[in-house]
């Protein structure tokens, strides 16, 4: 039976939202996921490359209200597409993450809601090596954000993904390469949501 992983910074536990993968929890709460070969998640919306859902995610369910959950992100990049991402699960039809991603130029800020098929969109290139992301649950809704400081907050995306079961938490890919290792950073969850999506807090 899969042992549930416990990060010291959130009030429930993970597990694997798929097969199980690889993971390490560090004294500092820092966690490392990694990515399988050729692992994704995501459903492409034109049929050709069909249906992806063996990327390495640690969801757990949230305690019921508005919530926030943050993290910085780094990824040891090597391939393109691959990422590290917060992940928002309610099954193999409907998820979300929001990544820090490999994208072919640099790497950048990437959203993908699926509801059936995914419908992906960049928000912003990263100058650095790390950025900052965000999940927030308002109402019966979410929103992503990312940061480049931990401070000031770009909005990314507003959605529903329908229905209560939202599970939360971690994940990494590496659609087209060998692999990856995800390390997320500076958990916060705050069991509060959002005053206003797109003020920068």
């Amino acid at each position: 039976m899969e042992t549930p992983i416990q990060l010291p910074a959130l009030p429930m536990s993970l597990r694997w939202s798929g097969a199980p993968g690889r993971c390490e929890l560090d004294a500092a709460g820092r966690l490392r996921v990694e990515a399988g070969e050729r692992s994704d998640l995501f459903a492409d919306p034109s049929g050709a490359k069909g249906e992806r859902l063996d990327a390495a995610g640690l969801v757990g369910v949230p305690p019921e209200g508005e919530f926030r959950l943050s993290t910085r992100v780094g990824v040891t990049f090597a391939s393109a597409f691959d990422a590290g991402a917060l992940l928002l699960w309610a099954g193999e039809q409907r998820y979300a993450k929001l990544c820090f991603e490999a994208s072919p130029l640099r790497p950048t800020v990437v959203s993908v809601v699926t509801r059936g098929t995914s419908d992906d969109a960049n928000a912003f290139e990263v100058p650095g090596d790390a950025v900052w992301l965000r999940v927030a649950r308002v109402a019966r809704a979410y929103a992503f954000h990312a940061s480049l400081d931990g401070v000031w907050w770009t909005f990314v995306r507003h959605f529903d993904l329908g229905g209560d079961a939202v599970r939360v938490g971690f994940a990494a890919q590496s659609p087209t390469g060998d692999g990856c290792v995800a390390t997320f950073d500076e958990i916060t969850f705050v069991p509060k949501g959002l005053a206003d999506l797109r003020d920068g807090s």
